[in-house]
């Protein structure tokens, strides 16, 4: 059983977004696509002050088992990114809501995390995955 946090926002590719309250967001994988995955092997980390729209690819995230696009569910500039990630990329498998997170951004417009899903409208993409 996934761990779907109610205080997140996602999308439909399994990011998840935390409101940091300054015009910010962090963005990681859920718990759900990490188990998926298997054991992360490799995250390729997006560039500092790269900016994306809603959708764009920002990175790959590898397992044992496969490869998997990483997609930005929100438009925004890349402020930080989780250097930890690449000396210990399987922190996602252990902890992908605090330390597994992938990145920071400044978003574009902060009413955007409206069209974001909530828990309960998450966990149905979940379900109707299995």
């Amino acid at each position: 059983m996934s761990s779907i946090p109610a205080n997140l926002r996602y999308n439909e590719s399994h990011e998840w977004v935390l409101d940091n309250g300054d015009g910010t967001v962090t963005i990681g994988i859920t718990d759900h696509a990490q188990q998926a995955l298997g054991d992360v092997v490799f995250v390729e980390l997006p560039s500092v002050g790269t900016t994306l729209a809603k959708g764009d690819e920002f990175g790959v995230i590898e397992s044992v088992k496969a490869a998997s696009d990483l997609y930005a569910p929100l438009d925004g500039e890349i402020v930080e990114v989780n250097e930890a990630l690449e000396e210990t990329p399987e922190t996602v498998n252990a902890s992908p809501y605090e330390g597994g997170w992938i990145m920071k951004v400044r978003l574009a417009d902060a009413g955007s995390l409206e069209t974001l899903l909530d828990a309960d409208a998450y966990q149905a993409v979940v379900d109707s995955d299995a």
